[in-house]
């Protein structure tokens, strides 16, 4: 049987009617087409799955991978939950212009609605132009009333809270919170595997490669909205060198932040799950078994879960380290 190793994947790029080209400029992606406004750098999502781009497993996607090693890939408790379903998805993203303002359902409710997982999700801002801003929640506690009003007259924005955002930046987007990444934002995004979105404002705007405006679930929405108002809505959190410190830590994802000065040895034998880095500045070494791996900004690599020690060299590197 093939042995498990630290794995890259090919990105599957998605065009966006919002989408610009910093995923070529400042992530060094390779594509050819214009407004790229995603890359999805590990997925389960049906027709979108990333498949390993080298080493002997080679072409195989997530589902095959969990259905060869299971535990051994995704962790034995994992895999006792979901199966032969990986239950990340994880992309960078790319706004040249604003996102539609959106909410994602609940687990509950995806269920219900589209037999699907809800969509739980964070994002880290890699970059930002000046004066950017992303939309996480409500300014006020709204009644539906209302927001139903603000929404027929176009004034939704009087009612929204709007974060003016920089690099590093972190918010955690739990179902129900109303939201948008706007004009200028380069982030990265960890979420459930799930592509229900309710969009509940688009702007007006036309997609340029079908002529038309896009779907609204304006109705489809309302349940899904949680219209109470939060105090703080961005993530505080330590930058310890060669430390994983705590970022965004849900019942769907643990994110930690490791900022890596010189060497770093980890040891993952008392955690039960595959580890995802995100290299989102600077790149690192990764050494497992004397095999080494170059990992850039813009690039990600799974950790299977019976990888327990490694060890990582960086002049200066950013790494977002995601598991279950």
């Amino acid at each position: 049987m093939k042995q498990l190793y630290p794995l890259k994947f090919n990105p599957v790029y998605s065009y966006r009617i919002w989408g610009g080209d910093k995923l070529k400029t400042i992530l060094n992606k390779n594509y050819k087409e214009d407004s790229i406004g995603e890359s999805w750098e590990i997925s389960d999502v049906a027709e979108s799955e990333t498949t390993v781009s080298e080493g002997s497993l080679k072409g195989q996607t997530l589902k095959q991978l969990i259905q060869t090693f299971k535990g051994d890939f995704v962790g034995e408790i994992v895999y006792d939950i979901f199966g032969d379903d990986f239950p990340l998805l994880i992309k960078f993203i790319d706004a040249k212009t604003p996102l539609s303002i959106q909410v994602h359902p609940s687990n509950e409710l995806a269920k219900e609605r589209h037999n699907s997982f809800g969509k739980n999700e964070m994002w880290y801002v890699m970059q930002a132009e000046e004066n950017a801003e992303l939309i996480v929640g409500f300014n006020q506690k709204v009644e539906q009333g209302s927001y139903i009003r603000h929404l027929d007259n176009s004034t939704l924005s009087d009612i929204l809270n709007i974060e003016k955002v920089k690099k590093g930046d972190t918010f955690y987007i739990p179902t129900g919170r109303v939201h948008a990444i706007g004009a200028g934002v380069l982030l990265a995004e960890i979420q459930q595997t799930s592509n229900i979105t309710y969009r509940i404002y688009d702007y007006d705007r036309v997609d340029k490669k079908t002529g038309e405006k896009r779907e609204l679930h304006t109705d489809l929405a309302l349940n899904a909205i949680d219209f109470n108002y939060y105090n703080d809505y961005g993530t505080v959190y330590s930058t310890k060198v060669n430390t994983s410190n705590k970022l965004v830590h849900s019942p769907y994802f643990k994110t930690n932040i490791i900022n890596v000065s010189g060497t770093l040895k980890k040891d993952y034998t008392n955690l039960d799950s595959f580890v995802i880095y995100m290299c989102v500045e600077g790149s690192f070494e990764l050494e497992y078994k004397n095999q080494k791996n170059i990992i850039k900004k813009g690039e990600t690599i799974l950790l299977p879960a019976c990888i327990n020690h490694l060890k990582i060299e960086s002049n200066q590197a950013c790494i977002l380290e995601v598991s279950l």
